[in-house]
């Protein structure tokens, strides 16, 4: 009777639970492993889903067919608002090797880990010939202003090819930490599409518009290079091209014509595009002779190219105008002499407006500025089944001028009147996407007697970028070795605009069917603090985080000790 009495003692009862309870827990965790093995799963918590990949992009990580590798050069000791973007780099990898599995592998380098200045100056010149180019950020930090130079490069290497990285993005006009933020929500895209680009798959065609003067390859230069890395690109004549030609691209690209296309020309034009074929066109409304500008000014009248009633049908009008910015570009200007040499400084021109006003649009973005060169105005028009999408505005401070206009260099040696720029954010470029319906519908073909039925219900979806400036897509010409320079870099502001990014974004927007450019629409909300509250509680707050945890660990030692003395005091 003892015994059974100690067995069935209060003690052992709770005793048995508190095993029993211990080995359910375990079995619990065993069997959440076990199917945490079979399935996987996570869950982001945060309000704008910052951690989670996108459907495309695991398509794309699960599919890889070979090896990537990424080397990111974020490495090292930063101030906290650079590391915000290395911790962000590393959590986007970290995410993407979920899904890419064995087939992807990243690792972080410090390009000044070097033991000596020689070595650390010798990795430099390296990552310099690579094209990684090292930016000087600057930040405020606890009041004091910091700067680094850092590589914000990554390198994606896969099947003996490399594609160079640029994770430091965004609008170099906001702040620091509004472009960090910026840089962080395209970190996926970024990545994601250099892998792309690198995987094995078909290569789609873009043919570039020649015989009409439009730019040549010295002047396409950058443009064309920068397509071929990722598409075959050809030269095409409409004139000699045959239908079934053209059948083979996936996109044309309209690259500042000189001269009007013919009817039998635009007729292909119109066909390859209501046909499915996607279609960029970068185009002057106005024609301006700067050497006639120079010798003491010019009239700009209308550019006749016989494209008019073609985009017109489509859903936009470039109108015969010329825009005026106050926030302009610079050309250079005789100011004097020095000795009997003349001094040149470069001056706003106006007619050059740099646009930094963009829709949220995936191919604009987070777009830093771009250079433009007499652009002119756009209108959209009725265009049935056609959605129209303004992409790049002008500035608040605009002035429209009617055909024809005065242009005379000497203007930028006076100071503009504020109060005639009255217009304001002036749409320049339009994306058109839709079914289009055919300009020569219930017409007879040009050429011949043959009559186009109407054909818009077997019309295929197409996409048209429509920009009124064909020097968008020109590079300038080095002085000294007659080579382009990167697409959108200006020689007097010796700086890169973002001209050349707009295009490849437009390119992959039309051309990439897998969706991964809406990636770049992905938004990360920017919660800064009261700097000024920071700096004048940061004494308290220190002591609280400093205290409060040592005081509730404390409590809780204190709690749990009397809960327990309470439970087993019976049984003293």
């Amino acid at each position: 009777m003892a015994s059974s009495s100690s067995a069935s003692s209060p003690a052992n009862v709770r005793k048995r639970r508190d095993l029993t309870r211990f080995g359910l827990a375990l079995l619990g965790l065993l069997l959440l492993n076990f199917l945490g093995a079979l399935y996987f799963f996570r869950f982001d918590m945060t309000e704008e889903k910052r951690y989670t990949m996108s459907g495309a992009t695991k398509t794309l990580l699960e599919n890889l067919k070979q090896p990537v590798t990424v080397t990111v050069y974020l490495e090292g000791d930063f101030p906290p608002a650079f590391r915000r973007l290395q911790q962000s780099v590393h959590e986007t990898l970290n995410e993407m090797q979920v899904y890419g599995g064995s087939n992807l592998h990243y690792v972080f380098v410090d390009p000044s880990a070097a033991g000596t200045e020689k070595a650390r100056n010798e990795y430099y010149a390296t990552l310099l010939k690579k094209g990684l180019r090292p930016t000087n950020l600057g930040a405020n930090e606890n009041g004091k202003r910091v700067e680094k130079i850092i590589f914000p490069w990554a390198t994606v290497a896969s099947g003996g090819k490399e594609q160079q990285v640029l994770l430091l993005r965004g609008n170099q006009a906001v702040p620091s930490d509004v472009r960090l933020n910026q840089s962080i929500e395209g970190l996926e895209y970024e990545i994601a599409s250099a892998i792309r680009k690198l995987s094995p798959g078909t290569r789609k065609r873009i043919g570039v518009l020649e015989g009409h003067g439009e730019l040549n390859n010295a002047e396409a230069g950058d443009l064309i290079g920068s397509l071929q890395q990722y598409y075959d690109v050809f030269r095409v004549n409409l004139n000699q091209a045959r239908p079934q030609d053209l059948k083979t691209l996936s996109a044309i690209i309209v690259a500042k014509p000189a001269t009007a296309y013919t009817e039998p020309e635009k007729f292909k034009l119109d066909q390859f595009i209501t046909q499915g074929g996607n279609a960029l066109f970068f185009v002057d409304a106005m024609r301006v002779n700067l050497d006639s500008a120079n010798r003491g000014g010019m009239l700009s009248f209308p550019l006749q190219l016989n494209l008019e009633d073609l985009l017109f049908k489509y859903g936009v009008r470039v109108n015969p105008d010329l825009i005026l910015d106050l926030n302009s570009g610079v050309i250079p200007m005789v100011t004097g002499l020095e000795g009997e040499k003349p001094k040149v400084e470069p001056m706003p021109w106006q007619f050059y407006p740099l646009i930094n006003n963009f829709s949220q649009h995936p191919i604009t973005r987070n777009l830093d500025a771009v250079y433009t060169k007499f652009i002119s105005s756009i209108d959209t028009v009725k265009a049935a089944g056609i959605r129209k999408t303004p992409l790049l505005f002008t500035s608040r401070y605009t002035r429209v001028l009617p055909s024809p206009v005065p242009v005379n260099l000497n203007d930028a040696r006076l100071e503009p009147d504020q109060k005639l720029y009255k217009d304001q954010f002036k749409p320049v470029g339009y994306l058109l996407e839709g079914q289009f319906r055919s300009l020569y519908a219930n017409r007879a073909q040009p050429g011949t007697t043959q009559y186009l039925p109407e054909t818009s219900q077997l019309a295929r979806p197409a996409k048209v970028l429509v920009l009124s400036d064909g020097d968008f897509v020109r590079s300038e010409l080095d002085p000294k070795t007659g080579r382009p320079y990167r697409l959108g870099f200006d020689r007097l502001a010796n700086t890169e605009f973002a001209n050349r990014e707009l295009v490849l974004n437009a390119v992959d927007y039309m051309l990439d069917e897998s969706g991964l450019i809406s990636v770049r629409s992905k938004q990360i909300t920017l919660r800064p603090l009261d700097k000024l509250r920071v700096i004048a509680e940061r004494r308290r707050w220190q002591w609280l985080n400093l205290v409060a945890p040592l005081a509730l660990l404390g409590l809780f030692g204190a709690v749990r000790a009397w809960r327990r003395k309470r439970r087993y005091a019976s049984f003293s």
